[in-house]
């Protein structure tokens, strides 16, 4: 009896070694925030003859060009104007999570994918200040 409590005690230290360094690396045991695998890729405006712009979505990455305050059409109203206050040209820190786009200092966006065609082709619908912008995925 008292060799197999020989063998348990180095077991126990071996255990509590573990512990110890996880816990002093700051080992975070939750998985990191990434975009759907359906939206990482490229994206363009589908009608870029009011607003133009490209998302580059990565794993956990978004750069977002084009959408500048240029772009308002004339008597316009700025406020739906997609992607407005956004840092652009810039790969930014974000995910999605249940319908909505999270971006770095960013409030969250809602978008809506969606597939269309023989092709295939995939389109993601946001909606800024009651106007739809629909971009098409390139790759």
């Amino acid at each position: 009896m008292k060799s197999k409590q020989r063998h348990c005690i180095p077991a126990l230290m071996i255990c509590l070694g573990i512990v110890l360094f996880v816990i002093s690396c700051g080992w975070d045991h939750e998985p990191s925030k990434s975009f759907d695998y359906d939206l990482q890729g490229t994206w363009v405006s589908d009608d870029p003859t009011v607003y133009s712009g490209t998302l580059v979505i990565g794993f956990d990455t978004i750069e977002i060009t084009g959408y500048n305050e240029g772009q308002t059409p004339l008597s316009g109203d700025d406020s739906k104007r997609p992607f407005k206050g956004i840092l652009k040209g810039v790969s930014l820190k974000g995910y999605s999570e249940e319908g909505r786009i999270f971006i770095e200092n960013s409030e969250s966006i809602p978008y809506e994918l969606k597939t269309a065609g023989t092709q295939k082709q995939k389109f993601l619908s946001f909606n800024f200040g009651g106007r739809d912008e629909i971009l098409k995925k390139t790759d």
